[in-house]
C-alpha cells in the first residue's frame, strides 16, 4: 500500500508495501474491506495487522474524519480515512458457484455496514442528514453513471440492498411489520385483535410518512433548493 504523508496511517507507523491482514480481528481479503471498516469508524482507534517483509506487524491507527462532497460542494457523507492507497488492483473471475457465494457475502457485509451506520445515527455519532430519498438517489445515480459501468452496477446493487433492508424493518405498513404480526400470532396462538392491528398500521403509516418527509427535506437541503427558496422569499 502507498502511505500519504501526514496521514493517520503514517502517524501509526505504516510503511509502503504493507499488506492488510486484519482490522480489529476481521480478516481482510480485498482493499474494499479496509475502506468499508475504516469508513464507518472515524476517530476510533483500530488495531490493524499488516504483513511486512514476510512477518505480521500490529499497529494502532485512528482514522481521520473526512467529509465527502459532491461537485456542488455539498457534504454527502462523513467517513473515516487512514490515508493509504492500494498499490495495485486486479479483476478476478470466479466460477458460478463461487460468484454466488461471494455475492451473498458482499450482501451480508453491506447489510451490516448499513445497520452500523443506522446505529451510529441513533447514538448521535453520525449525522442524520446522510439519510436521503429519491431526489438524492437520482442525483447520485447520475454522478455514478458518469464513471465506469462496474461502479454503476455496484451502486445499483447497493441501493437495492438498502431498500430491501428498510422494507424488512419491523414497522407496520412494511413487510417487516407483517412478519412482526405473524410472530406475535405465533407466540399468542391467535392473530392480534382488529383494533391492535389498526393502531399498528396507523403508527406505521405515520412513521413511514415522517421518514419520507425527513428524507425529502434532506434532499432539498442537499440540492440547495431550500437556500434558493429562502433567497426568493427574502
Amino acid at each position: 500500500e502507498n502511505v500519504l504523508p501526514g496521514s493517520a496511517a503514517e502517524q501509526a507507523g505504516f510503511q509502503p508495501g504493507d499488506m492488510f491482514k486484519a482490522i480489529d480481528g476481521t480478516a481482510i481479503e480485498r482493499f474494499e474491506d479496509v475502506q468499508r471498516i475504516v469508513g464507518l469508524r472515524p476517530n476510533v482507534p483500530l488495531e490493524i495487522v499488516v504483513l511486512r517483509d514476510g512477518r505480521e506487524v500490529t499497529l494502532t491507527a485512528t482514522p481521520a474524519l473526512r467529509e465527502m462532497k459532491d461537485s456542488r460542494g455539498n457534504v454527502i457523507q462523513r467517513i473515516g480515512q487512514l490515508g493509504v492507497h492500494g498499490s495495485a488492483r486486479e479483476s478476478v473471475r470466479h466460477d458460478p458457484v463461487t460468484a454466488v457465494w461471494r455475492a451473498g457475502k458482499e450482501t451480508v457485509d453491506l447489510t451490516f455496514a448499513t445497520l452500523t451506520a443506522v446505529g451510529q445515527m441513533i447514538a448521535g455519532t453520525r449525522p442524520a442528514s446522510e439519510i436521503g430519498g429519491p431526489l438524492r438517489i437520482a442525483k447520485l445515480t447520475g454522478d455514478v453513471a458518469q464513471r465506469d459501468v462496474p461502479y454503476l452496477i455496484w451502486f445499483m446493487a447497493y441501493i437495492s440492498i438498502n431498500l430491501g433492508l428498510i422494507n424488512l424493518f419491523p414497522i407496520p405498513m412494511l413487510d417487516g411489520g407483517h412478519l412482526l404480526f405473524y410472530m406475535a400470532e405465533l407466540v399468542r396462538g391467535k392473530p392480534l385483535g382488529a383494533r391492535a392491528q389498526e393502531y399498528g398500521f396507523r403508527f406505521g403509516l405515520v412513521l413511514v410518512l415522517s421518514l419520507m418527509v425527513f428524507a425529502t427535506w434532506n434532499d432539498l437541503v442537499y440540492l440547495r433548493v431550500v437556500d434558493f427558496i429562502k433567497r426568493l422569499v427574502t
